[in-house]
């Protein structure tokens, strides 16, 4: 093979671009499961004008139609994965899940959540109670974030058109509301720190670069400085879970073993909270090990966290 000069390679891709890559069999087989989408929600729409807003009429939509909860969350804007985090919340779950307890609870797959609306009513009647009333359940108030609450409201499913239009708004939005720093949880620790006049830093610590260049790591909250940590905190919250649980966690405990060889007398202590490591507790126990305490994001844990720093800065 004969080797091509760099100009040739950029001309390559240059000239011979495709500019957006697709599969023509895929596209048309992807635009068929649309249109079965819309064709079931258009049927759903007639069903309610002529016959009323009940919930049977989604219960029979989750039963009988292939596609039914993907309509529904297609309809709300709900997306799929925050749906696989309330099945642990759920309501009349003791008729469909009397082994989960907060200790072995484990998040399902799709083909699973797909198997038992089929098969079991009182899934289907506790699906279809949180679109019609999650955002009036106390406990999803106050665990939902509000972007999210407004989507489980029952005009979402009458197909009123400004409840359609806040739909479009928000799956627009999503990206940019996600991406917001003000609703980065560790905004909450750096205005605590701000608030309580004790300087912090990020990055790299300096004995870390130098003796364990390969396994160090960019540390979120070192108090107060890099030069002299007191504090080392880590945060770790998430609404979703993934293969990359496991292998954060065998991180973590790598950095705790190079801050006690190289920084003995700073603490490592981490801020690990989300229904993402509520249901990975195998991933969470070996999380938590790596830190000398461990706080979340709850009022009460906040306090507790300030409480910690002002017995170690008052000394």
């Amino acid at each position: 093979m004969t080797v091509k000069t760099l100009e040739e390679k950029f001309q390559t891709v240059i000239k011979k671009n495709t500019f957006y890559f697709f599969n023509q069999q895929f596209e048309q087989k992807y635009e068929g499961y649309l249109n079965s989408l819309k064709e079931t929600l258009l049927v759903l729409k007639n069903d309610i004008e002529n016959n009323g807003l009940k919930k049977a009429c989604f219960e029979n939509l989750l039963e009988e139609k292939e596609n039914g909860l993907r309509a529904l969350l297609a309809l709300t804007g709900f997306s799929n994965e925050y749906l696989k985090r309330l099945t642990t919340m759920i309501v009349l779950k003791e008729y469909w899940c009397e082994d989960d307890t907060p200790e072995n609870v484990k998040e399902w797959s799709d083909n699973k959540i797909e198997k038992i609306i089929k098969t079991n009513k009182y899934f289907r009647k506790g699906l279809v109670n949180i679109f019609f009333e999650g955002a009036t359940i106390p406990f999803l108030s106050r665990t939902l974030p509000l972007f999210e609450l407004k989507k489980l409201s029952i005009s979402k499913l009458s197909f009123e058109i400004p409840e359609m239009i806040d739909t479009l708004i928000r799956y627009k939005e999503k990206g940019s509301y996600s991406g917001k720093k003000e609703n980065n949880p560790e905004t909450l620790i750096k205005e605590l720190l701000d608030n309580s006049s004790i300087s912090f830093e990020k990055g790299e610590l300096g004995e870390l670069i130098e003796n364990a260049p390969d396994t160090k790591r960019a540390m979120d909250f070192i108090i107060p400085s890099k030069k002299q940590p007191s504090i080392v905190v880590e945060c770790s919250y998430l609404v979703t879970t993934s293969s990359g649980q496991g292998d954060k966690s065998k991180t973590e405990i790598s950095v705790d073993s190079l801050l006690k060889e190289h920084y003995p007398n700073a603490r490592f202590v981490g801020f690990v909270d989300g229904i993402g490591w509520y249901v990975r507790k195998g991933d969470l126990k070996r999380m938590v090990s790596a830190y000398e305490d461990v706080f979340t994001f709850r009022r009460d844990e906040i306090a507790r966290f300030e409480k910690l720093l002002s017995e170690i800065f008052e000394k």
